[in-house]
């Protein structure tokens, strides 16, 4: 995928539209363990593949959490920001997880341009990350997340 770079005045523009999707990333088992380890969740579900494979989804599954972390590096492959100097995540205002990220499954992200609000140095931006798995019917993850950037 292409990332498309827009001003602050293309960016109030394109308020409202979808911006495009992340290119697809795999995610490992390797990855899952790292998350588990620096978040102290060593769920069975994510850590232990051979107790996984009785589970209720026969592989072990990725974190929601690890899922939501990888918005803004996914949401980097989407969009940049000219002119910004800075970037911060500022929160979330919703977030739900639909199904699960089987280990070994491939995982993009589609970035919807919801809202630009203007402060004094630079905007408040809010982005409805959808992930989704290769071929499963339902996201793994919806979320509205909030980025400031400094001009």
């Amino acid at each position: 995928m292409s990332t498309i770079a827009l001003d602050l005045n293309e960016l109030k523009a394109k308020t409202g539209s979808h911006l495009g999707y992340s290119n697809w990333h795999t995610v490992t088992q390797e990855e899952v363990n790292l998350f588990a380890d620096a978040t102290n969740d060593h769920q069975w579900i994510h850590v232990d593949p051979e107790r996984a494979k009785a589970g209720p989804f026969g592989t072990t599954i990725a974190h929601g959490y690890f899922t939501l972390s990888l918005g803004p590096s996914l949401v980097g492959e989407i969009v940049s920001f000219e002119g910004a100097r800075m970037g911060v995540n500022y929160g979330l205002n919703r977030v739900r997880f639909p199904s699960p990220v089987p280990v070994g499954s491939k995982l993009r992200c589609g970035a919807g341009l919801e809202s630009v609000e203007e402060f004094e140095g630079g905007c408040q931006v809010t982005l409805k990350l959808t992930f989704e798995v290769e071929g499963s019917a339902k996201p793994s993850c919806v979320a509205d997340v909030l980025f400031r950037y400094y001009f």
